[in-house]
């Protein structure tokens, strides 16, 4: 099972088009090590992260901000709903995530 941060650092990786024994050879680590995190074997302290981040030509940036209770309203809101409808709408929302990756909007479109 993988880690917040090996996600972080597998998708940044996946979005530079690198292999990991290049990403390893960026942040003067091993592809074993990148491997690791990436599968949640290991977790890096926030230093190496960042040091990864960068080899990657990318910055983390962290951000503090309020509580969001938005996945809490959603699920209640759900809960009120027909079955039908909310599979309906999950549905949806499956085929435009599909759309989106067969079209690259995600990566090859995104703001930033």
């Amino acid at each position: 099972m993988g880690s917040w941060a090996g996600n972080l650092i597998k998708l940044a990786r996946l979005e530079q088009g690198l292999s990991q024994r290049e990403v390893a050879r960026r942040a003067h680590t091993s592809q074993a090590t990148i491997s690791a995190y990436e599968a949640g074997e290991k977790s890096p302290s926030l230093d190496t992260l960042t040091r990864i981040v960068r080899a990657l030509g990318l910055d983390l940036r962290i951000q503090l901000a309020p509580a969001d209770s938005h996945d809490e309203w959603l699920a209640l809101y759900e809960r009120s709903l027909p079955g039908s409808v909310v599979e309906r709408s999950r549905r949806i929302d499956r085929e435009l995530v599909q759309q989106a990756r067969s079209e690259k909007v995600v990566t090859d479109r995104a703001p930033g």
